[in-house]
């Protein structure tokens, strides 16, 4: 398998999901500020010219939820999904889909208007509103987290890593993260050694 990606970019999620299933991969650095996702070869990978893209075989995966679900059920030992057909597996789902279009989102909005977009399509006037549904979403999060350890069942998924990887956006962005708990289950996922060795294999 080769994953190509870029240092604090999405890819470190489908980096962090290699780490935990235990997979041998070759990692590939595609120089995103240089503007090499936007020429061959990598446009030829990936059309969209963003990172991660997953090459398995005959098999080319882009998004991290896709490529992070991808390794779960490819290596079912590892247990980062939950068996399909199951009440964890939709709650899984449930939790993929919240950060992507809920939680992620508006962080993503703030680093297009900073600094992702040409300048002229920047508002800044975006900011505020931003982080007004970022504050909304991480609530949401937080009274659904609870007291679990994660959160879907009894064990850590990928979904841990889609939402511990979010918030760790956040902390970059300089956005309050108000719930304590919130922090703390960060601070759990993000410590994890899978998590500090896909950190390494991006640096």
């Amino acid at each position: 398998m080769i994953l190509y990606g870029y240092p604090k970019s999405r890819s470190q999620r489908a980096v962090w999901a290699l780490e935990e299933v235990g997979a041998q991969y070759e990692y590939r650095k595609v120089e995103l500020l240089q503007g090499e996702g936007r020429k061959p070869p990598y446009i030829g990978i990936n059309p969209g010219g963003k990172v991660p893209a997953l090459v398995d075989g005959d098999l080319t995966l882009t998004e991290s939820v896709a490529i992070c679900t991808y390794l779960g059920d490819k290596f079912p030992d590892a247990n980062l999904t939950p068996e399909p057909r199951t009440a964890d597996r939709a709650r899984y789902t449930q939790w993929c889909s919240f950060v992507i279009s809920e939680l992620e989102q508006p962080l993503w909005t703030m680093a297009k208007h900073k600094f992702a977009m040409p300048e002229k399509y920047r508002v800044a006037a975006m900011m505020e509103t931003a982080l007004w549904e970022f504050s909304v979403a991480a609530k949401v999060l937080d009274q659904q987290l609870g007291d679990k350890t994660y959160i879907v069942g009894e064990h850590f998924t990928a979904a841990d890593v889609l939402v511990a990887h979010t918030l760790k956006w956040a902390r970059a962005f300089q956005v309050p993260i108000a719930s304590e708990r919130l922090n703390q289950y960060a601070d759990r996922m993000l410590a994890r050694p899978a998590c500090q060795r896909a950190e390494q294999r991006e640096a």
